[in-house]
């Protein structure tokens, strides 16, 4: 199965991606993770399905920003471009898990001392120095503050942070309910049925979380909310919660992350 994004006219974004399908490494590297995470931590998948559904959430997301006037920070701070933010945010998702396949623990950390020569690797022939220099840390910085618990210090990172919790309909929580492996994470994931990212009403962006009954509220409230409210995106960020299951039908919640 092939990686890819909506690249539309980012060009930059489209070797990105040749170069991420043709690095075997990193492929395998997330193979790696998803042993340690699935077969050995039964836990969800955190392999290359994952990652997919994390680059798209997070690009879609930044470029609703975007159009929203919120200006990404690499273009604030290091006077780049754009299409560089979305590069940063793509290929942050590509490796923000890479340190699973070290260990589950602390894979943040991990992630960094491998993610530095991949990302350095996957960028080659796409910038040179000092650009190159630049988008490697952004994308370090990312990494680390996709942690629940850590600061985002970018418009990036916050855009990865919260693209990782909304991976959370029920088709992902299966793995750990057919191993046998039930708890209260899996329980909740089982209820939510869709994660839509739209252009927002009154920010610029919206999640809508519909649930097939109101035991999804959990990956909202302590996942989806926690994450959030520690990223740099809050304040341009609403979330809709909807019940649509047989016996539960209704607007649930609409709450200002703020």
């Amino acid at each position: 199965m092939k990686f890819f994004v909506l690249a539309k006219k980012n060009e930059k974004i489209k070797r990105l991606v040749q170069h991420i399908n043709d690095d075997a490494e990193l492929l395998q590297l997330w193979k790696c993770a998803n042993v340690n995470a699935v077969d050995r931590g039964g836990i969800s998948d955190h392999g290359e399905i994952h990652i997919r559904i994390v680059a798209n959430a997070a690009l879609k997301m930044l470029r609703l920003l975007v159009q929203g006037g919120v200006e990404p920070s690499v273009v604030k701070n290091h006077l780049l471009e754009r299409d560089d933010a979305e590069v940063i945010v793509v290929l942050a998702a590509c490796v923000h898990d890479i340190g699973i396949a070290v260990h589950r623990a602390h894979h943040e950390r991990y992630s960094l001392f491998l993610a530095y020569p991949k990302a350095r690797e996957l960028l080659k022939g796409i910038y040179e120095e000092p650009e190159l220099t630049i988008v490697t840390s952004e994308v370090l910085h990312a990494i680390v503050a996709h942690n629940a618990k850590e600061t985002c210090l970018t418009i990036e990172a916050g855009v990865l942070k919260v693209a990782d919790a909304l991976d959370m309909t029920e088709g992902r929580s299966r793995i750990p309910f057919e191993k046998g492996r039930v708890n209260i994470h899996s329980i909740s994931a089982q209820a939510v049925d869709s994660v839509d990212i739209e252009k927002g009403e009154k920010k610029p962006v919206k999640l809508v979380i519909t649930l097939a009954n109101s035991a999804g509220i959990y990956q909202v409230d302590e996942l989806l909310r926690h994450k959030l409210q520690n990223s740099s995106i809050a304040a341009h960020v609403e979330i809709v919660v909807r019940i649509e299951g047989e016996t539960e039908k209704r607007l649930l919640e609409i709450y200002d992350p703020q």
